[in-house]
């Protein structure tokens, strides 16, 4: 189930950064780029590898906040542990 959420979460990422760099880099100018009142020292390519990962770091961080508010009460308080084995402050919930 968890590999599936995060399907979820870094498939729809990743389109939205790709479309995100398609309209940020329409109006700027990778060479253009400064840092610190410094040009930046990266190629045309460069800049645009890194501000693609940076976008879809940024997206998926945005999904995974949607899908951990989306759990039910149930799926964040059940215990993982067997019901032989629970400590006794997780006894309470049935998995």
């Amino acid at each position: 189930m968890w590999m599936q959420r995060l399907m979820w979460i870094a498939w729809p990422a990743f389109l939205m950064a790709g479309a995100m760099e398609m309209v940020v880099f329409a109006f700027v100018d990778p060479e253009a780029l400064q840092w610190f009142d410094q040009p930046v020292n990266l190629s045309r390519q460069g800049v645009y590898t890194i501000a693609f990962f940076v976008f879809w770091l940024i997206i998926m961080a945005s999904s995974a906040l949607t899908t951990l508010l989306s759990f039910s009460p149930f799926e964040l308080n059940r215990c993982p542990v067997p019901s032989g084995e629970r400590p006794e402050d997780c006894a309470k919930y049935v998995s």
